[in-house]
Formats: C-alpha cells, sequence, structure tokens
C-alpha cells in the first residue's frame, strides 16, 4: 500500500528521513517496475538549512518545486551528470527535502542491470543518489510528480530496523554549509552493502 499523502506533510523532515529506513521505492516506467527498500536519506530542513537549495528563501526555477505541497519528486541534475531523486515534505511553503541516496534491490533487477549497463548484479547498481535514479529510471521528466501517481510511489511493506541499526551522521559533500554540515541528518542501514561510504 503506498504511503498516504498525509504522511509527507510531517513538519519534522529528520523523522521523516529516518522513518523512509525500510520503505520500498518504486517506479514504472516504460511499463516496467523497479525498486527497492530505502537504506540511506539525507534531509535538508528547508530555508535555515545552508546544505539546503531553498537555504535563505532562494525560491528558482529549479527550486519552486521545493515549496509545494509535499508528497511529490523533486529530481534535479548535480554535476551536470547525475539526476538526482528527493522527496518534498511539510506543507506548501516549507520547503523540506529528502534525499535517496540508497536502495537495497528487490524488484526489476534486470531492468535495473541494463539501465546501469551491468552484466553482473553488484552493490554499486543503488548505491548513491545517482545510481539510484540511473537504476528505477528516474529522470526530470518526472520532477514534480505525485507519489501517489503510478510512476513513482513509495510503500510501507512492514520492514523495519531497530533504532541501533540506523545510523546517524553528517551528510556527504555539504562542506560548504558551514555548521550545518555537521547536523546528523543523515541516515543509513549499519553494514547493508548497498549503502553508498563512509559505511563505518
Amino acid at each position: 500500500m503506498k504511503l498516504p499523502e498525509s504522511y509527507y506533510h510531517n513538519p519534522d523532515v529528520v523523522a521523516v528521513s529516518k522513518d523512509l529506513i525500510g520503505k520500498y521505492l518504486f517506479t514504472c516506467i516504460d511499463n516496467v517496475t523497479t525498486g527497492g527498500y530505502i537504506v540511506e536519506t539525507e534531509a535538508y530542513n528547508g530555508v535555515i538549512d545552508r546544505a539546503s537549495h531553498a537555504y535563505g528563501n532562494r525560491n528558482t526555477p529549479r527550486t519552486s518545486i521545493m515549496f509545494k505541497q509535499g508528497g511529490i519528486a523533486y529530481v534535479y541534475l548535480c554535476y551536470g551528470i547525475h539526476e538526482m531523486f528527493n522527496i518534498v515534505t511539510n506543507v506548501e511553503g516549507q520547503p523540506h527535502a529528502i534525499l535517496i541516496r540508497a536502495v537495497n534491490p528487490t524488484d526489476g533487477i534486470e531492468a535495473m542491470q541494463a539501465r546501469r549497463n551491468m552484466l553482473v548484479l553488484k552493490p554499486t547498481i543503488t548505491m548513491g543518489p545517482g545510481s539510484v535514479a540511473k537504476a528505477l529510471g528516474i529522470s526530470r521528466a518526472i520532477n514534480g510528480y505525485s507519489l501517489q501517481d503510478d510512476t513513482i510511489w513509495i510503500e510501507d511493506k512492514g520492514l523495519s530496523f531497530p533504532d541501533e541499526t540506523i545510523a546517524a551522521v553528517p551528510r556527504v559533500g555539504v562542506d560548504y554549509a558551514g555548521e550545518e554540515a555537521l547536523l546528523p541528518y543523515r541516515f543509513y542501514v549499519k553494514g547493508n552493502p548497498y549503502v553508498s561510504k563512509p559505511n563505518k
């Protein structure tokens, strides 16, 4: 069952980011369903978070999606190469977002391998946000799509991890954010092979 739209309206983006660990992310692109359970996320706390695209109330053609009601996809291009999938949360006007950094694949693995030009299944297939998007067929074409849509959605299948198995550490690649770079806003399943580095 898809997570209800109300799930994404929670004002605590950090709590939602942690709670998404173990939830299943699915896409149906070109009539092919692929997916797996989320094992790594990063929270971005809106206008007060220097690491956020919306810091300081920055509302641009790219970030305008973040200011919409939670429960939609925010997909952007990073370094001109990698497309990154984020979940917009909170209510309209509060630009919170959660980056999906790693997924443990369960469905449509052959299709994922084809998208990643990977003959043999390796953890790198969905390790890191660029790999997640490519493997699941996520592109900017679905930027702004509702997570109630049949193109991209998240399900709760009852999988959960005890608190002691989930790491809460600083985010990756946000050194420019000063003190905010040190906040423990990255969550991952300790020891899971699909989690991006560092995984200690």
